[in-house]
């Protein structure tokens, strides 16, 4: 049962990030083109914010893989 619920939460994320990862050379290309401005600071704010979200998902899985760790060590 358990391995029916990832397979089909995984199948979901994958089916949706075809959308999701067209979008950022996008953005990346429009932001440089607004870059040649002089005084654009929403174009440095948008570069943070490109990280930021590309970060978020490693520290997720780091943290809970860090408890899972945890939790195991412990019933050992």
């Amino acid at each position: 049962m358990k391995k029916a619920i990832i397979l089909t939460l995984l199948a979901v994320l994958f089916i949706g990030m075809g959308d999701v990862l067209a979008q950022c050379p996008m953005c990346r290309s429009a932001v440089e083109s607004g870059l040649m401005e002089e005084g654009n600071k929403i174009g440095i704010g948008l570069n943070d914010g490109i990280i930021y979200l590309l970060a978020t998902p490693y520290l997720i899985v780091l943290v809970i893989g860090g408890l899972w760790y945890r939790r195991y060590r412990r019933s050992h």
